[in-house]
């Protein structure tokens, strides 16, 4: 990856944080890794641990939101949230999986799209 689209991605989840913390998240963990990964940020709101993803867009050649994080860069993330929550052996915990989109319009990110509960752990209710 290069240091522009590093520095890019960077800006982007410092953003993203921000933006949440304003919304009354509060911010756990940022680029929380492990051996298979990283987790963009981990954050708590009214008791629900929720794993978020970052993207960053230059331009919307791609799609917005609903093509943000595909199946498997969500099988990915559930991964990841798994082995988060054994490592720190939380259970019973209410969990879910947000995305935050920014899209870069000119100089800097100007647009957020949060997208709340964005997916759902198939045949489990998002509790660890």
């Amino acid at each position: 990856m290069s240091l522009e689209r590093r520095a890019f991605g960077l800006q982007a989840e410092s953003r993203a944080e921000r933006y949440l913390r304003r919304k009354g998240y509060r911010i756990l963990e940022r680029n929380a890794r492990s051996s298979s990964g990283e987790l963009d940020l981990v954050v708590e709101r009214d008791g629900v641990l929720v794993f978020v993803e970052v993207k960053a867009r230059r331009t919307d050649a791609y799609g917005g939101g609903p093509y943000a994080v595909d199946h498997r860069k969500q099988g990915r993330l559930i991964r990841l949230a798994a082995q988060y929550l054994a490592r720190r052996r939380v259970r019973d915990r209410a969990c879910r999986f947000d995305v935050v989109l920014l899209q870069e319009e000119g100089k800097g990110l100007h647009q957020i799209e949060h997208i709340e509960n964005a997916f759902d752990v198939p045949g489990d209710d998002l509790r660890w």
